[in-house]
This record gives structure tokens, sequence and C-alpha cells, in this order.
């Protein structure tokens, strides 16, 4: 970590912030399960800041059998009561009960034959949406987000409200929301279009 590169005002110094910052948020994810466990920890952080999560994530990968829904799914009634006294993770019963609601929705799909990736790179067209911000004025939800959460709310999954959709997509590279003065924003330019390339190379 270098801290004298300049970078998105939000993630500030703490060195966790830092490293998820330059690291993760904004490159383009393609894994349905990785997909999966961060759009369920967005939905964690509703009401909270997301380094409050992040903190908490590696809690969360072993509460919840590191996300994989078909273990989910399997975990007994009696579970749920164990992980309201889990003190690494967020106790809200809602919150608790969504991962198991969102892990029931994720094989829903699955049985129907679509892949949780490409249901949701769908809402972006199959490719990440590059954005020029200068820092002020970058949303929280728009049109796109919109419908992504109207879409994962009738397939069955829970907190996924379009603010949360919107940070979803900021983080897994459906949007490139880096400032153009941070260090990180070519490099998450040249990744996406990559991606993009390889997206189109693979459809034909």
């Amino acid at each position: 970590m270098q801290a004298s590169l300049n970078r998105c005002s939000w993630c500030g110094t703490d060195p966790q912030y830092v490293q998820y910052h330059d690291e993760v948020w904004g490159r383009p994810v393609t894994d349905s399960r990785e997909l999966f466990a961060k759009l369920c920890l967005d939905g964690q952080q509703a009401g909270l800041s997301w380094i409050t999560i992040l903190r908490k994530q590696a809690n969360y990968e072993q509460a919840y059998c590191d996300f994989d829904p078909e273990q989910i799914v399997q975990l007994p009634e009696s579970y749920k009561a164990k992980l309201m006294q889990n003190a690494g993770i967020i106790r809200n019963r809602l919150k608790i009960e969504s991962i198991f609601k969102n892990a029931r929705a994720f094989l829903a799909l699955r049985e129907q034959g679509i892949e949780f990736n490409q249901f949701l790179w769908q809402f972006s067209d199959g490719t990440p949406r590059i954005f020029a911000r200068q820092g002020g004025d970058i949303p929280t939800s728009d049109a796109v987000s919109d419908t992504m959460a109207k879409a994962l709310k009738k397939a069955g999954f829970s907190f996924v409200g379009t603010t949360i959709c919107y940070a979803f997509m900021q983080a897994v590279g459906m949007v490139n929301d880096h400032v153009v003065s941070c260090h990180c924003y070519d490099d998450v330019c040249r990744e996406m279009r990559d991606f993009s390339l390889t997206v189109r190379e693979h459809h034909g």
C-alpha cells in the first residue's frame, strides 16, 4: 500500500479499506458464487458503513459456509438462533434470514437454467459501464440499479434495494466509479475493456 497515491476519498487511510479500494473495488467479477457472496454482504451493509462489514467478512464466510448456497440451505432452522448469538456478524434477524432467502433464490434460478453471473450481468448488457467521475457527482442509484433491484426482488432475493444494487455494481466492476484522479482509474478501465473484449469474443 502506497500512502502517497491519489485515491477515491471514501476509503480514507484505514489499511484494510485502502487495500479493498486498490485491489477489489471496481474490478470485474464473473464468478457466480463470488457475486452471490458480495450481494449478500452488501445487503448486510444496509444502514451501516461498508468498512463495518468488510471487517466482519471473514466471520461471515465462516458462519455461512463460505457463501455456498447449497450448504446454506441445508443448515437447520436452529442454526439461525446460533447466528443471533454470533458477535462476529451483524445480529439482525432480518439480515440473517436474508442470506438463507438469497441462497434459496440463487438455487431456484439455477434450477431454471439461469446462472447467477449471467442473470446479474444482463442488466449492464454484459459489459462494464465506464464513467469519468470528477468527485462529488457520484450517484447512489440509477435506472440500471432500479431494474436490477426489481428483478432480484421478483426472483426472491431480499435486502437488494436500488442503493444496495448500485453499490454492488460499483464493487464488482459493472460500473467504474473510481474518480479520474484516482491511481486505480486507468487500470480499472483497462480491466473493464479487456473484460468487454473477452465477452464479445465469447459471444461471437
